[in-house]
């Protein structure tokens, strides 16, 4: 019996070492190199997250300014005929899809953090994101200030909660599963406001009539674009090209396809 279970061992242990063989070359190549001659680039992008990437359940296809801003990313760095494909990300998957190599480059909303900073390596900033304040038009809160004594919503897990109690700590804060229920407190008058990233509140404004954003931001937490520890190549090549795409144009025009007539969304701050 002995003997039959060291026999069905050897094989799983070589199967094992080729598995973490494969694993290790792939996790220390030259990812950079590897789309170059692909003219290929996987992102990991959200599918929830309206404005920024969100599925069209007409068509199945994920939309949004960080969709469009993929594309225009893998066309000015591999060439006019490259492409770009996607991959479904969480905020809780997108780290391990990236150490995994099932994907390339993570464009997904993604907060730049000194904790983040030390599993992956980031862009510049693409997107002045910072937590703002989500009113009815008819309020009386125009900043954060406001807040000193009133009833705050926000989502469980978030920045925002703490950037509440940091900038204004005299403010209530009611803790929410997600946006839908956080959303659906703010119309019932559980809270004077609902408070996230201001480009998540402008989806939000977008989708509900009679809400504005007030305020501006009143905590800087921008989004980069993250890759794998080590890969210097491929953040040099996507700075390069983010910088390209604001000197021509292109930046601002995405930025103003997908946030411009949002209530109390201040374009002048993304594309300054």
């Amino acid at each position: 019996m002995k003997k039959a279970k060291r026999f069905l061992l050897i094989p799983l242990l070589f199967f094992l070492c080729f598995a973490l063989t494969a694993c290790g070359k792939r996790n220390n190549q030259n990812v950079y190199q590897k789309v170059k001659e692909s003219k290929h680039i996987i992102w990991g992008v959200r599918a929830d997250t309206r404005l920024f990437g969100l599925t069209n359940v007409k068509t199945g296809k994920i939309e949004g300014f960080e969709i469009d801003l993929a594309h225009a990313l893998t066309k000015q760095m591999l060439g006019k005929d490259a492409t770009a494909s996607f991959v479904t990300t969480t905020a809780n998957t997108r780290i391990p899809l990236l150490k995994n190599g099932n994907i390339d480059a993570v464009l997904a909303t993604m907060t730049i953090t000194p904790e983040r900073a030390k599993q992956v390596d980031f862009s510049k900033p693409y997107f002045p994101a910072g937590s703002s304040l989500l009113v009815p038009d008819n309020s009386k809160i125009k900043n954060v200030k406001d807040l000193n004594g009133e009833t705050v919503l926000a989502v469980k897990g978030t920045t925002a909660v703490n950037d509440v109690h940091k900038f204004e700590p005299k403010a209530r804060v009611l803790q929410y599963d997600d946006y839908g229920q956080a959303m659906s407190a703010l119309k019932a008058n559980q809270g004077v406001a609902l408070t996230t990233d201001n480009g998540l509140l402008a989806g939000i404004a977008q989708e509900n009539p009679g809400y504005k954003l007030v305020g501006g931001v009143y905590n800087n937490a921008p989004y980069g674009i993250a890759v794998n520890k080590g890969q210097k190549d491929m953040v040099d090549h996507i700075n390069k090209a983010l910088d390209q795409l604001k000197k021509n144009g292109m930046y601002d025009r995405l930025i103003k396809k997908w946030f411009a007539g949002i209530p109390g969304f201040s374009l002048k701050g993304v594309l300054k």
